[in-house]
């Protein structure tokens, strides 16, 4: 009896190791992957997005909580009768059956999303070149979102206080339009889109330093509420776009950005200018100061630098050993799919940022 639930647990791991090599051998087939991608992996998650945007909650986020939860549950009991029976081969039957879950998941995440890094990206079947550029240059652009972001600063809801205080539900809601225009620019990002879904443990998420998750087994886009609300929309686009498969942050960053500055709706639009901002005045503020201060000088209104601010000193607060480490995983997550520049890749969306806008 024994040695049958050994080798049933062994047997459970077999299935999950083959997918997982066998991925990792044609990975590499950029053609095989992006047929897998389009053919097969895109519209299931699109449709199971479709089915789970009828519930008002995240389906993903319930599912991490009941897995994460079941999985302590399980090791749990397995320490506490390998104390009491004092029997190691109780304890590694369940060890070797909590492997094999973890196993399939893997498999799971290699064939439903790591596929898609594989594939080719955005970049390259948009068309959109990206080359280097001068200091200047840099700076034009830079100067451009921040003129936008002021112009649109005033012309969203505030509080008593200065305070962004757009309705965040009104948000999700008009947020399935919000790829309208771009996708008429790229059709390969049309779809059917569905709202997406704000976290219940959002400030789990700001703690780990993550503004909203995409779950391939849902297909459902999940955003961080408690993060500063002036960038919610952004954020919101920013998911939205890892369901059109646009896998690579980078890019991701610039989709969402570029989509909520070309839609027709001005929430969303001052959102993505103020994202761009960011990540502009970031990479301009390394090369040279004095134009940044410049620009900042010239283009921040009361209202752009009270949410600029107000973005700054709610990270601030959160900087822990936590969030280091979380980004540390995150960081070899990307770099083992290939993505070299790690979660550096969230700034190389400045490239794409100055070849489309510059």
């Amino acid at each position: 009896m024994k040695r049958r639930h050994f080798s049933l647990c062994l047997f459970a791991l077999l299935p999950p190791l083959l997918l997982v090599g066998l991925f990792q051998l044609l990975k590499s087939r950029t053609d095989l992957m992006a047929r897998w991608v389009s053919g097969f992996m895109a519209p299931v998650e699109q449709f199971w997005g479709r089915l789970w945007s009828h519930l008002p909650f995240s389906v993903a986020e319930v599912l991490t909580a009941l897995f994460l939860a079941g999985c302590v549950v399980w090791l749990v009991r397995a320490m506490v009768l390998l104390v009491r029976r004092r029997e190691l081969a109780p304890f590694l039957r369940r060890l070797l059956a909590l492997v094999a879950v973890w196993l399939w998941l893997w498999a799971g995440v290699c064939w439903l999303w790591n596929a898609a890094y594989y594939a080719p990206s955005f970049a390259q079947r948009s068309g959109l070149e990206t080359a280097p550029y001068s200091v200047e240059k840099l700076a034009s652009v830079t100067g451009e979102f921040a003129r936008e972001a002021a112009r649109l600063s005033t012309r969203v809801a505030r509080d008593g206080e200065g305070r962004f205080a757009e309705e965040l539900r009104d948000c999700f809601d008009r947020a399935v339009n919000v790829y309208d225009n771009l996708s008429r620019e790229f059709p390969f990002l049309s779809m059917e889109s569905v709202r997406a879904k704000p976290l219940i443990c959002s400030r789990l998420q700001s703690v780990l330093g993550f503004t909203g998750v995409y779950l391939p087994f849902t297909g459902e886009a999940n955003v961080n509420i408690d993060a500063p609300a002036c960038l919610v929309p952004a954020t919101i686009a920013h998911e939205m776009s890892h369901q059109r498969m646009v896998a690579l942050e980078d890019e991701a960053n610039f989709v969402g950005i570029a989509a909520c500055a070309t839609c027709d709706d001005e929430v969303f639009q001052y959102s993505g200018y103020l994202m761009g901002l960011i990540h502009l005045s970031n990479a301009l503020y390394a090369v040279s100061p004095d134009s940044w201060y410049q620009i900042s000088g010239q283009w921040f209104t009361p209202e752009l630098s009270r949410d600029w601010e107000d973005n700054n000193a709610y990270w601030r607060s959160l900087s822990s050993p936590v969030e280091e480490v979380a980004e540390g995983v995150y960081d070899h997550f990307l770099k083992g799919n290939d993505q070299e520049l790690g979660i550096r890749s969230y700034g190389a969306c400045v490239d794409l940022l100055v070849a489309y806008f510059g």
